[in-house]
């Protein structure tokens, strides 16, 4: 695993990491930050892409399409998310209606689908675990998004004191019908900012353990992962998955088990 402190936020565009600065494969991610009129003309040759909007409001055109107003959150615990995907080679121009943050995850594909507006009624809310392992899971773009070759991309939110990816999981091996191959980009926010979360990944050979803050991105590429937020503080992550294959088959640490036959 590795943790990139994320900082401040930075006017316009910033690729945070991607395949020509890290480990990862497939998966490339940043942020984009716009004032009020503010405009950002973007484009992925050969990828397609997700922007979801952190906070705020702008207008999205992409390719023939234009949708104005788009998001309906002051942040990330305000609500729902609102995401645009963009097929793979599909330009876009994004401006400002107030100041606006946006997430941007991209990842290679061929191409073929259709910018489609991503409305917070098409976001699917689960209850995942129970005790001090409950959470709520947000699914932005699902494995049922026929239209997305690669990206799963969604949102993570433990209350204060709980833990989430819970049992210990992991998804690097392809197993078929048992499990699949995939990357993953965590990006976290943390309510009130000043707070932190802990991150571990382990397995065959190495154990690490990181203590992630508001703005963090981490890069998982193997081992089982969970997170916990500290007392006092509800800990937000974006994820974001891509793989050879498009599916989400989870592999739960057996020396766990106990605690699944019981969520």
């Amino acid at each position: 695993m590795a943790l990139i402190g994320g900082g401040p936020p930075r006017a316009g565009y910033w690729q945070i990491l991607g395949p020509d600065d890290s480990e990862l494969e497939y998966i490339a991610f940043g942020l984009l930050s716009l004032g009020d009129g503010e405009s950002w003309d973007g484009g992925f040759p050969g990828r397609e892409a997700v922007l979801v909007v952190l906070g705020g409001r702008c207008d999205v055109g992409a390719g023939e399409q234009s949708w104005a107003g788009v998001g309906e959150r002051a942040d990330v615990f305000d609500g729902k998310a609102t995401a645009v995907y963009l097929p793979a080679g599909c330009r876009c121009r994004v401006t400002g209606r107030g100041e606006v943050e946006l997430a941007v995850a991209s990842a290679p594909a061929v191409g073929g689908g259709e910018a489609t507006l991503i409305g917070p009624e098409r976001v699917g809310v689960r209850e995942v675990g129970e005790g001090a392992f409950q959470r709520e899971v947000h699914d932005i773009l699902g494995v049922e998004n026929a239209g997305a070759e690669r990206l799963l991309v969604g949102e993570t939110y433990n209350r204060p004191g709980l833990w989430s990816g819970y049992p210990p999981h992991k998804h690097d091996a392809h197993r078929p019908g048992e499990e699949s191959k995939l990357e993953e980009v965590y990006h976290f926010r943390v309510r009130p900012p000043e707070g932190f979360g802990l991150q571990r990944v382990y397995g065959e050979g190495f154990d690490e353990a990181y203590a992630v803050q508001d703005r963090d991105a981490a890069v998982i590429r193997r081992g089982y992962h969970a997170v916990a937020a500290a007392p006092g503080y509800e800990l937000y992550y974006l994820w974001v998955l891509a793989g050879e294959e498009r599916g989400m088959r989870l592999r739960e640490d057996p020396k766990h088990f106990w605690v699944s036959a019981q969520s």
